[in-house]
Order: structure tokens, then C-alpha cells, then sequence
């Protein structure tokens, strides 16, 4: 329309002059025609549109070669309208079975969301309240410092703001074989020292959000599972989901979660937990995350099978989950021009190009995903991957909202892939290195200590025993709790060894650093991963152990 207007305005002007130059004035109209006509056209090129389904299934298509991912699943959604939703590649190199989508993938944190929506329909139906202190519903919770276990509340629960480090307690959960339960979750977190103080800092922490479905079971008299399947799944007829794998009446269309070991993609075993799905257990699909997208964008509203509009959860619910609780750091504008960005309960909000956003992404040993709403555009974006790439997401879910921001002259997967390829390379030479000193000393057959000396039972507060032994020859390490965490010692440098997990899959071997006695024998050791590849839940620096007596 701007345009129609400038050509209407000088046109106006050339004709009250027309009587003074008939031969210049139309030589000048064909002139300027033709300067509009090209505008127009190059306007038309350069202005960013959104991708058609085609041009979709070719980002997405080329993202899985990218990223070597065997099996995506998109889905777009416009103005209350799904206008795409497909699966890609396969569900698992094993059966090669193809992805559709109701292909079901293990969406990690992005049950987050969920969870905070359970507390919300609690909040509505007056039976919580978002500032209730935790001890109300949990009246064992502690933590290290008295004054946060007194004032610690469910806003402080969904916030990450505890003042505990980043995934501190995660080896609570993952790897998911293991025999904690949720009492000792609780009993951990008492045990956690902060790194800072309460509510001054944004550490992200998946043992709140265990905690924070425990509040739920507590206060509505069934399990999380039971609450969110009941309350939020059937009603939307999101008949393909579950709170957690172990709950889906149907396995025949799952994906199986793919990593790299030894160099190879394989699959992986799948991270099943006993507790922890209010966190980061619950799986679906695509096609039903469509629905669970639409009832957002609508202000919480959706139409039952009787074709009435219900109210699942209330529109002040939902802005209290997508208003920014804690500040999280702006580096700089980037390519979506943002100022600020925060986390609200279960959701990351920003500003993208003058509008609001809210998002979550979520990770699993093989798998993750991401959601991204921008609400003001009514627009949703799904992108469900099963392999442990989070470039892969990225590059799909910023290509698509690209066109609708009006973004041109973007390749997201290009960018993506060049950083990926530099942040990978720098942790694995970082990690062969270390492995090369290691494996020097090792073929020397020589130590300089004694490996009886560090040999025995050691015991964290809140992890449990490690066991140091000899096992057919080798200096052998042991989780008695956390059954997958067990492999090799290797001789390192002065009082630290490295340890080599048996299961590779979960990139997360770690220096094991003693502390001697007087006598020159082991009393204690500590942890800290070698690459910065490794997952954050591999919270092996918030380790502190000691010889049992």
C-alpha cells in the first residue's frame, strides 16, 4: 500500500503540469513506470516470505544430512491452523522404521511447560498459590542455607534461582539407571552447597522441577503422571503422548535416541526414569504437540470433542509462565535484534525483532527438541530430533522464523554447522590430548604410584559410595547408586587419574583428582569432566568424596 500511495502523490503532480510539457511528461511517466515496475519486482525478491511446506522439506532434509540426524519430525502452526506437520528420516537406524508424524520423541525439558501448567490449574482452582513456600506442601525440603530453605517457594522452584550451581544434583538423575528415589532428592538437596546467593542468580536446575511435580501429587492426591495425563493430555486428545515412556500404551512408533560412539552414530540406550518426568520424561509426538501448541497461542482455550470452547488452564496463568521471572544475560542483539531475555516457569522469554517469544528446548541422552512460540504473530514452531545435534533444531526452527519475521539472506544451516564443526573440534582435541598423555603412560607399564594406596570405598553426601578396586587387571571405579557409571581408571599426572566410563555414549569421562593422608595413601577425591562437550547433568564437580572408615 506505501507504494500505491508514492505512485498516486507524483502522479498527481506530473498531471497538473501536463499541460506545460505534454512530450517530456509522458517520456518521464514511461521512465518512472519502469523505475516502479523494478522496484517492485526486486522488493518482491528480497522480501522475506514464509517457507512453503516444500521449501520446509527441503531445510529439514538437508539439516538431517547436515547434522547427521537420523530422524526429524516439524510442525508449524499459524493462526490457530497446523500448516505443516511432518516426519523425516527414520526412528531408529536399527529398524529403519520411517518417521511420521506420530512418531513419539522423549521431549526432555520441554516438559517443563507441562509441569508449570499443572501448578497453574492448581493456582486457578485456589488450591495453590505461585508464592507458597515450599515447606507448606514439602515439609522435609531443605536446603544448605536456613534462610532459603524458610523462604524458598514455588516461584523460586520454577525459576532456577536457588543459588545452587547449574544442574547441580542431575547425577541424582541422570544416567536414569539408578535406585534414587524421591526422598533422597530431597534429603541431596540439603547436602548441595550454593555457589550463589538466593534468588541473585539464574542456574538451571532440573531437581526443582522433580520437586515441583511432588507438590502436584501432594496437593491433588495423585501422581504427577496420573495429573498431567487426565488433566492436560486426554481432554486435548493428545492420545499419542504419555508422562513418560513406560506409561504409552503403544511403542510400535518410537524413536530411538542416536549418539556417536567410537566415532560411529548408534543407537543408544534410552533414558527411562523412575522419577523425574514433571523434568524431562514425558514423550509425544508431533501431530499432539500441535494441539498442546494450540491451546498457548489460544490463551489457554481449546474445543472439546462436543465442539464447546473450555478453558484448560486461565490467560493470568499463562502470562505469569511467560512473564520474565529472572533476567538472563543479553551478550548482544544478534541476528533478531534482542534486549532483554529472562525464564519464566517452564518457558525462556525474549524479544525477537520487536516481538515476544517463548520457548523451551529439551535434551536427552540421543534426543533433543525444541518449541518456540511467538504469540503476537500467532505463530508456533515444533522441531523433534532424535539425535543429540542441537544445532540441528536451531538452524530448522530459526530458518522458519526467519520468514515470518522478514528476515532475508539467511542459511541457518550453513551458520549452524560452522560453528558446530568449530565448538566440536575444540572439545575433542581437547579430550584426545588429555587421552594421548594417558595412554603414553599407560603403554610404559611404569607408575609412579601405587595403585593400592587409592584402592577402597568412598562415599559422597549426597551421591552415595564410589568403589576403587582392581578387576582382572585393571584399576577399576564403580557408582554403588547410578549402575551405568562404572570403567576404568587411568594414571594421569601427579595425585589425578582419568576415568573412562564403559558406556562412551554419554561423552562424560572425568578427571578423578585424590587428596592423600600423612602416609601417602588415598583419603578422598573429587571430579570435574575433561571435555566441555560433556552434558551439564554430568554435575561431577559437585562431587566431594571420602574414604569410608
Amino acid at each position: 500500500m506505501k507504494y500505491s500511495t508514492t505512485i498516486k502523490a507524483d502522479n498527481h503532480v506530473l498531471r497538473s503540469n501536463n499541460y506545460l510539457y505534454p512530450k517530456l511528461i509522458r517520456y518521464m511517466r514511461r521512465i518512472f513506470s519502469l523505475i516502479v515496475l523494478i522496484f517492485l519486482i526486486s522488493a518482491t525478491v528480497d522480501y522475506a516470505q514464509p517457507l512453503t511446506s516444500t521449501q520446509i522439506d527441503s531445510l529439514t532434509e538437508r539439516t538431517l544430512r547436515a547434522f547427521d540426524v537420523p530422524g526429524i519430525a516439524v510442525a508449524v502452526i499459524k493462526d490457530g491452523k497446523i500448516i505443516h506437520c511432518v516426519g523425516y528420516g527414520v526412528a531408529s537406524l536399527d529398524t529403519k522404521q520411517k518417521v511420521n508424524e506420530h512418531t513419539r520423541f522423549g521431549i526432555a525439558s520441554n516438559s517443563k511447560a507441562f509441569l508449570a501448567t499443572t501448578l497453574g490449574i492448581l493456582v486457578d482452582e485456589g488450591k495453590i498459590k505461585w508464592d507458597d513456600k515450599v515447606r507448606k506442601y514439602i515439609p522435609e525440603f531443605r536446603l544448605y542455607n536456613a534462610y532459603a530453605t524458610e523462604e524458598f517457594n514455588i516461584r523460586d522452584m520454577l525459576t532456577h534461582r536457588s543459588g545452587l550451581g547449574l544442574g547441580a544434583g542431575d547425577l541424582m538423575l541422570f544416567p536414569d539407571s539408578n535406585d534414587f528415589k524421591i526422598n533422597d532428592i530431597i534429603a541431596g538437596l540439603a547436602c548441595l552447597k550454593p555457589v550463589s546467593s538466593f534468588r541473585s542468580k539464574f542456574d538451571y536446575n532440573n531437581n526443582m522441577y522433580v520437586l515441583a511435580g511432588e507438590i502436584v501429587a501432594r496437593v491433588s492426591g495423585m501422581s504427577w503422571d496420573e495429573f498431567v495425563e487426565s488433566r492436560i493430555l486426554r481432554p486435548l486428545g493428545m492420545n499419542h503422548s504419555a508422562a513418560c515412556y513406560e506409561r504409552l500404551k503403544d511403542k510400535t512408533n518410537v524413536a530411538s535416541p542416536h549418539a556417536f560412539s567410537d566415532g560411529k552414530l548408534v543407537v543408544v540406550p534410552r533414558d527411562n526414569f523412575k522419577l523425574g518426568h514433571s523434568a524431562g520424561g514425558m514423550v509425544a509426538s508431533a501431530a499432539d504437540l500441535c494441539k498442546w501448541v494450540q491451546l498457548l497461542l489460544n490463551h489457554g482455550k481449546y474445543v472439546d470433542e462436543k465442539g464447546d470452547s473450555v478453558q484448560l488452564i486461565s490467560k493470568e496463568a499463562l502470562d505469569e509462565m511467560w512473564a520474565s521471572q529472572i533476567a538472563l544475560p543479553v551478550k548482544s542483539p544478534g541476528a533478531y535484534n534482542t534486549h532483554f531475555s529472562g525464564y519464566g516457569f517452564g518457558f525462556a522469554v525474549s524479544d525477537v525483532k520487536g516481538y515476544k517469544q517463548a520457548g523451551h528446548t529439551g535434551g536427552l541422552a540421543g534426543m533433543v527438541t525444541q518449541i518456540t512460540l511467538i504469540p503476537e504473530l500467532n505463530l508456533g514452531i515444533i522441531v523433534l530430533t532424535n539425535q543429540q545435534a542441537g544445532p540441528a533444531f536451531t538452524s530448522i526452527t530459526n530458518q522458519i522464523k526467519d520468514g515470518y519475521l522478514g528476515i532475508t539472506g539467511t542459511d541457518r544451516v550453513k551458520e549452524n554447522l560452522e560453528q558446530y564443526r568449530k565448538k566440536m573440534d575444540n572439545g575433542h582435541h581437547i579430550a584426545d590430548s588429555v587421552w594421548k598423555d594417558a595412554a603414553k603412560i599407560k603403554a610404559n607399564g611404569k607408575l609412579p604410584i601405587k595403585t593400592e594406596d587409592y584402592t577402597g570405598s568412598y562415599t559422597d553426601p549426597w551421591f552415595g559410595e564410589m568403589n576403587l578396586t582392581m578387576k582382572d587387571g585393571l584399576f577399576w571405579i564403580a557408582a554403588k547408586r547410578s549402575y551405568r557409571l562404572h570403567g576404568e581408571l587411568y594414571y594421569y599426572k601427579g595425585n589425578t587419574f582419568l576415568v573412562k566410563w564403559t558406556d562412551n555414549s554419554m561423552d562424560a569421562d572425568a578427571y578423578v583428582n585424590f587428596t592423600l593422608d600423612e602416609s601417602g595413601k588415598a583419603k578422598g577425591f573429587t571430579m570435574k569432566p575433561i571435555s566441555p562437550l560433556t552434558d551439564f547433568s554430568f554435575d561431577f564437580q559437585d562431587l566431594s568424596f571420602l574414604r569410608k572408615k
